[in-house]
């Protein structure tokens, strides 16, 4: 018997086998069940896009809030004056991968799943995915809010819950419009709308004011779960409220100064001197003579846009400030009382951002704070041997060619004449306002109005208290309002939802 020899199996290069890769890819799509692939799809291309903005600017984009992040964590000094939160992480980075790269992409993975969860709920609104996946992919892509989201800054994740509030708050409402709301939040909702809820009020000192008013909004929009909402909202404020004044002191985070809570007040009479300087006794000029001469009062409220003229003067004698808070703050509220319209005007002038849609004088620090891409070598001032991490706070773009490319973008989209639209939050707020009202009228349901929460919060807490012109104070109303452009054909599309009289 002639006996047959097997030939030795033939090495098969990668793509030379008989399943094209296309017809693979498109078989394992097809498992996805059908209610992930929009969700997945723009996760994917908006992780796509953040991913080259964080090779390009690789660990990540720095200012002097990153620094001083890195020396608090890296030398003991935790203070509360930043996101606490924040900071944690910042070490959690440092100490487990000596550099912030790690961080940085969670923001963009973190940024990228709220943006997809959105747009599936604004499915529930009648917006297709071809609608809204274009408007997420044009977050990540376009320089002002792509670029944001790999810096080292605790407004990045205060952003992305932010949004997130916004998200879950489509899918509640869109449930009601659909008529598919029972009167309760699924649990995955809840989950969501708390970790939002808790990250607002955590990644910024003044942020649970955002998450009050945006609960309001849907408290008063969901009548079946308000008592759910109003908890959760109570809940998450009074957290919030028991780290900042219980918690962060007895585990030894060291509180900021007396007079760092009032800087904005003493602004505030710095610019009621400038106008109206006859108003102020010879006792009230004293106090305020030890804490500065009366020329830089008189010169800081000159400018009204930014209290940091005043505070970080170094002619102002913060010492003196800490010491003379009472007296001070006994004169901020006789001056609310006798010259309101100069007080209320101040912090509406510095609150500019949030308000209004063309920048102010660029010689009154009023063009939109925008930060630049560049690191200095001297690290804004801090001494080398101040921080250990060092060697990790400078630019190591992955790609050279990347970074000249992304640099080149965030340039051209600063063309001042465009200013009022790639940079300006007050201009998408407006925006967001007006299509959700729209929306409201065509579908016959004014509880959509509920959908402004987050930006009208946004507004309210700048218009609080705000001190410089900063893009990122607006950062979330601008992502929010791209997103509802998306609104648009829905509009135009009647045939994309049912007309129904709730």
């Amino acid at each position: 018997m002639t006996s047959v020899r097997s030939s030795p199996p033939r090495h098969v290069p990668p793509g030379a086998s008989g399943v094209p890769a296309a017809t693979k890819v498109r078989a394992l799509w097809s498992r996805v069940p059908s209610a992930l692939r929009l969700p997945l799809a723009v996760f994917l291309a908006c992780e796509a896009c953040y991913l080259l903005w964080w090779a390009a600017f690789y660990p990540g984009l720095m200012t002097i809030d990153s620094v001083v992040y890195v020396w608090q964590v890296s030398t003991d000094h935790w203070r509360s004056d930043h996101s606490v939160l924040y900071n944690s992480l910042v070490w959690l980075a440092l100490n487990a991968t000596w550099d912030l790269a790690a961080l940085t992409l969670l923001q963009t993975l973190a940024m990228s799943a709220v943006l997809g969860y959105a747009c599936a709920g604004l499915r529930t609104l009648g917006v297709r995915g071809r609608w809204s996946a274009p408007a997420a992919v044009a977050c990540a892509a376009a320089p002002p809010l792509g670029s944001f989201v790999v810096f080292v800054w605790k407004d990045v994740p205060f952003t992305i819950c932010a949004v997130l509030v916004f998200a879950v708050a489509v899918r509640l409402l869109g449930r009601r419009v659909q008529g598919t709301w029972n009167g309760r939040p699924r649990r995955s909702e809840l989950l969501l709308l708390c970790i939002g809820l808790l990250g607002v009020d955590l990644f910024r000192n003044n942020g649970f004011p955002v998450a009050v008013v945006a609960s309001l909004a849907l408290l008063l929009a969901l009548p079946g779960a308000r008592l759910l909402i109003a908890g959760l909202a109570a809940a998450t404020t009074s957290l919030t409220l028991l780290l900042a004044l219980v918690i962060y002191p007895a585990a030894g985070i060291e509180q900021p100064s007396s007079a760092f809570f009032y800087n904005l007040h003493y602004h505030d009479l710095a610019v009621t001197y400038a106008r109206t300087p006859g108003q102020f006794t010879p006792d009230d000029l004293r106090v305020m003579s030890q804490v500065a001469p009366l020329s830089t009062w008189h010169d800081a409220g000159t400018n009204c846009y930014a209290s940091d003229v005043f505070y970080y003067n170094a002619s102002v004698n913060r010492t003196a400030a800490a010491e003379l808070i009472e007296p001070l703050v006994q004169l901020w509220w006789r001056t609310l009382r006798e010259s309101p319209q100069q007080v209320l005007g101040a912090r509406l002038c510095r609150s500019h951002i949030a308000w209004a849609v063309f920048p102010g004088p660029a010689d009154k620090s009023a063009r939109t704070w925008v930060y630049a891409t560049s690191i200095p070598a001297d690290l804004w001032g801090f001494r080398a041997e101040e921080i250990p991490y060092r060697p990790q706070l400078k630019a190591r773009p992955l790609s050279s060619t990347l970074h000249d490319a992304a640099d080149f973008g965030r340039a051209a989209f600063g063309v001042p004449q465009l200013e009022w639209l790639f940079w300006r939050g007050a201009t998408w707020c407006y925006a967001t306002y007006a299509l959700v009202a729209l929306l409201s009228r065509a579908r016959r349901c004014r509880a959509l109005l509920g959908l402004v929460g987050v930006p009208l919060g946004m507004q309210l807490t700048v218009l609080a208290a705000n001190p410089v012109q900063s893009f990122r104070y607006m950062a979330a109303p601008m992502f929010i309002g791209v997103l509802c452009l998306s609104l648009i054909p829905a509009l135009l599309d009647r045939t994309s939802f049912r007309e129904r009289d709730l």
